[in-house]
């Protein structure tokens, strides 16, 4: 069977690839064997780090959480831990949200905390 060499199907999967590649740095935007590649790893990238991005997310608003709760005389884990026994469920997201935007409300919840380590 002959190869197919210049057929639209070859070529459309091609012109796919650098268009995919657009803008990509030197040879990887025009040249089909490199682009290949590039779009490749770029794809695997996106794939694995719109999944790393939830977790970077939890990192920022623990020490967003930290940062809040220092001044008022209490540490990140033992906040947390006084909010497990306070029988308290908000999730960390909430948490950094209320320490930004409603700093008394964070206060009361950081004073039942404590409250329930004492106890």
């Amino acid at each position: 069977m002959s190869r197919a060499v210049d057929g639209t199907r070859r070529k459309d999967h091609r012109k796919k690839i650098l268009k995919q590649a657009k803008g990509y740095w030197g040879r990887r935007h025009s040249n089909y064997k490199t682009a290949k590649d590039a779009v490749a790893k770029a794809l695997f990238y996106a794939y694995r780090d719109r999944r790393d991005r939830k977790g970077d997310f939890r990192r920022i608003w623990i020490i967003r959480i930290n940062a809040a709760c220092r001044p008022l005389g209490i540490s990140y884990s033992r906040l947390i831990a006084g909010l497990d026994k306070a029988g308290i469920e908000i999730n960390r997201k909430a948490l950094s949200n209320m320490a930004i935007e409603d700093a008394n409300a964070f206060a009361s919840i950081v004073d039942k905390a404590k409250a329930a380590l004492r106890a």
